[in-house]
């Protein structure tokens, strides 16, 4: 059987959420599903399994180094034997696993699943980016990029209240069994909404030297690097932001925790509401114009912040705006800059995407324990992180323009 004819680059993309995209979207939101759907049932699931609410706190831990380490599994095979196979592995992996947490009769046998589950969802995202590497470029890349973002900021909002409503009615177990329910509609959404967009007659044949080589290449490409790390350290910031920010606002400034849940949401909001304007500058802007200039905004923000906490002069009011600038930037910072990371890797999309995300994630586990063990009296340690990754961040898009040109 002839392999599918494959999708080639297009300069405009009439239809603002064609199927394929929309199927993409939702393969990115497994991610913050399963790490933001249970952290409600935290208590309860100590309680049941007869552990400290620390021991259930590194089953997030499991889940996140998974999530990590499995999407440079998918790249390389998603672009030798086509997107939609590792779709069907990783999500048939990550619906048992999740059925294996919800029948889960120690915290260690939790863990263990949590890690399997993260290596199956964490193919959703490898491919949803290389789909649309293989579909788009430049400015149309971008846009869908914002498009997913949407999701990636709606996603850690709606999440805790289904989790929250879900054990309103039931117990935690429930909410494994619900996420068992999206692998399932996931796949028929891929199976029946997803194109293939790789030639697989032509794709070179799958060897580990290969794949090694091609690795080596893509960290020795200045552009990739620069602009995936560009990505990857102010995510890791919004990381550092979520661990340490329900201490830093909830026990040292005394916000009861529903205002928190506001707050948080107001943030993800900003991120939201900057993804969509992101997708409108693209008509008339190309990536690297806007990310030349929105890389300056969260040094601005999350430095000033710092700087005022080392004074010992921090204001709630000045932290919560710093914190929302640094997050709202994201909506533009993180579309752009995976867009032209990728943008030369059309001939290894998928691999070009799994090493990506692989750095991301990496870092973002990274300022999540630095968060750990730095925390104390202050916030200092919060936004001291921030600004360092935002430094960092707009340093990584200065060597992603230099290789550019």
């Amino acid at each position: 059987m002839p392999s599918p004819a494959p999708h080639t680059p297009a300069s405009h993309n009439p239809q603002r959420f064609p199927t394929w995209l929309l199927v993409c979207s939702a393969l990115i939101a497994i991610g913050p599903l399963s790490i933001d759907m249970y952290l409600p049932a935290f208590p309860a699931m100590g309680a049941a399994l007869g552990v400290t609410p620390g021991q259930i706190e590194l089953t997030l831990g499991a889940f996140l180094i998974g999530l990590a380490a499995g999407q440079a599994f998918y790249g390389p095979i998603s672009d030798r034997f086509g997107r939609k196979p590792p779709l069907y592995f990783g999500l048939t992996l990550y619906g048992l696993a999740s059925l294996g947490c919800a029948l889960a009769p120690t915290v260690e046998w939790l863990m263990m699943f949590r890690t399997l589950q993260a290596l199956g969802g964490c193919v959703g995202m490898v491919i949803s980016r290389a789909v649309v590497r293989d579909r788009l470029d430049g400015p149309d890349a971008a846009r869908a990029f914002s498009t997913q973002m949407l999701v990636m900021g709606m996603a850690p909002i709606l999440a805790p209240l289904l989790g929250s409503a879900i054990l309103t009615v039931a117990d935690w177990h429930a909410i494994f069994f619900i996420l068992t329910g999206l692998s399932i509609v996931l796949l028929l959404a891929v199976h029946y909404g997803l194109d293939e967009t790789v030639d697989t007659a032509k794709a070179p044949r799958l060897h580990l030297m290969r794949v090694l080589r091609s690795y080596g290449e893509l960290l020795r490409s200045p552009q990739f690097v620069g602009y995936s790390l560009c990505a990857g350290c102010v995510q890791a910031g919004m990381f550092a932001y979520i661990a340490g920010s329900p201490f830093v606002l909830i026990k040292l400034y005394d916000i009861p925790p529903h205002w928190f849940s506001v707050v948080f949401g107001l943030n993800a909001f900003g991120l939201i509401a900057m993804s969509q304007v992101n997708s409108v500058l693209m008509r008339r802007h190309t990536p690297e114009a806007v990310l030349r200039i929105v890389t300056r905004v969260p040094v601005l923000f999350s430095v000033t912040v710092a700087l005022i906490a080392a004074a010992g002069h921090l204001s709630l009011p000045v932290l919560l705006l710093g914190f929302f600038g640094y997050l709202a930037s994201l909506g533009c910072i993180m579309p752009n800059a995976s867009a032209l990371a990728l943008s030369r890797q059309g001939h290894r999309a998928g691999t070009a995407s799994a090493l990506m995300g692989t750095l991301q994630f990496s870092l973002g586990t990274l300022a999540g324990i630095a968060i750990g063990l730095l925390s104390g009296k202050s916030a200092l340690p919060l936004v001291g992180i921030m600004a360092t990754c935002s430094v960092a961040s707009f340093l990584m898009g200065m060597i992603g323009r230099r290789a550019t040109r």
